[in-house]
């Protein structure tokens, strides 16, 4: 039966076919029966979207509800309905008490794309990239797609094309302009519209870090948060790294990337096996990484998201490895420029290396004591966090006058 078998991505290329198949059809079909009422009709305007769903947000799994729950916080407090669809089962909005947002969940994977696919909707609100490259097309029946990125960082690290088929995109900086800019004349692209509101998500971890007040005394402590993979730090270090860790005599938190415990279970089982939880050393694998983040005093990592996240809200120091990240697949390979995070990096924090590992107390005592380490972090805050505290106010305004403006067009045709 070999002859049967499909491979993944001759399949994912079918599905796309079929998609565009159906849509057409669906589309097609729809205006003949628009211009038979307008015939039956005798000419006169007809209510042809009456069923279009003013505002969606879609997000392919629940592990975002933190970016867009102060969009839906702000929404509900304005009195507008979101449609909210989630590809996770088990996704907090469907549990969430605002009035005016209604959580969907619409199926895994291509299940969920399917029904994107012929979605009727005024506004469509995601941080998922690939919209029209991968399973996920554009529904004829969409006015505008806007774009909220999950982290202060780069927006070219996104796997190739990840938002050229966006209308608009939400920054969070704005630096990421100029790379946005960059990328649309190198591909003779429409320019999008782009809007700076902030990142939402860290107003709200920023403002749960100052009612929680300040932390407990305690001994100098440092968490290590690895990304995971190949150039992960404990791929890469392994025991090298921790064991000169516990030699500092700091408290060590370690805190792998939960994926880490899945693709990677025979390593992770290994370290903590040989490195047993201690009066000085924790393995932590809660769900919430805040208090670990709060109760640290320095981070070691790699090339996780959580750096910037760390060094914005928390305001504290980093030391990082040189992970070397092939940005060959990425947006930012188009482009000469180097990434805004190497350049910002040497500015926030230390740098590791094979030879510094075995100096990793006189390491982390420099960045906790080195006063130009902050200075990094103010500068790295003014670059990639706009209107800070705003960022849901800032949305959810754009939004509604995206809206507004939608419907006078469309009021005018």
């Amino acid at each position: 039966m070999l002859f049967l078998y499909i491979d993944p991505g001759t399949g994912s290329m079918l599905f796309t076919i079929l998609i565009g198949l159906l849509g057409a059809g669906v589309y097609s079909l729809h205006m003949l029966l628009v211009k038979i009422r307008f015939v039956v009709s005798g000419g006169k305007k007809v209510a042809v979207n009456k069923n279009k769903i003013p505002f969606v947000i879609f997000s392919d799994n629940k592990r975002y509800w933190n970016i867009f729950e102060p969009i839906c916080r702000e929404m509900d407090r304005r009195e507008q309905n979101i449609v909210y669809m989630t590809a996770s089962p088990d996704d907090p909005v469907l549990k969430c008490p605002y009035t005016h947002t209604k959580g969907q969940f619409i199926g895994e994977g291509n299940k969920a794309f399917a029904k994107l696919n012929f979605l009727n909707a005024g506004i469509v609100l995601s941080t998922t990239p690939g919209l029209d490259v991968y399973q996920w097309k554009r529904s004829k029946e969409v006015d505008y797609y806007v774009h909220i990125p999950h982290a202060a960082s780069d927006i070219t690290m996104y796997r190739m094309f990840g938002i050229d088929h966006y209308n608009a995109v939400l920054l969070s900086g704005e630096y990421q302009e100029k790379q946005i800019r960059d990328l649309e004349k190198l591909r003779d692209l429409p320019e999008k519209e782009l809007e700076l509101t902030g990142i939402p998500y860290m107003d709200e971890m920023k403002k749960r870090l100052t009612e929680a007040g300040p932390v407990p005394e305690h001994p100098t402590t440092v968490l290590l948060a690895p990304s995971w993979g190949p150039e992960a730090i404990l791929t890469k270090y392994g025991e090298k790294m921790i064991q000169p860790l516990l030699d500092t005599g700091f408290h060590v938190i370690i805190r792998p990337h939960p994926q880490s415990f899945i693709s990677e279970q025979a390593l992770t089982d290994k370290l903590m096996k040989q490195f047993p939880e201690s009066e000085q050393l924790e393995w932590n694998r809660d769900n919430d990484n805040f208090e670990v983040l709060r109760r640290s005093d320095i981070m070691i990592s790699d090339f996780s998201g959580v750096i910037f996240d760390y060094t914005l809200i928390y305001d504290k120091p980093v030391i990082y490895t040189d992970a070397q990240i092939d940005v060959g697949l990425y947006d930012a390979w188009w482009l000469k420029e180097p990434l805004w995070t190497s350049k910002i990096l040497p500015e926030i924090g230390c740098q590791l290396k094979e030879e510094n590992v075995g100096s990793l107390k006189a390491l982390i005592e420099e960045c906790l004591n080195d006063n130009r380490y902050s200075e990094g972090r103010d500068r790295a805050r003014k670059e990639a966090w706009a209107y800070e505290g705003e960022g849901a106010g800032k949305a959810v305004d754009y939004l509604l006058a995206k809206q507004k403006e939608l419907m006078t067009s469309e009021a005018e045709k």
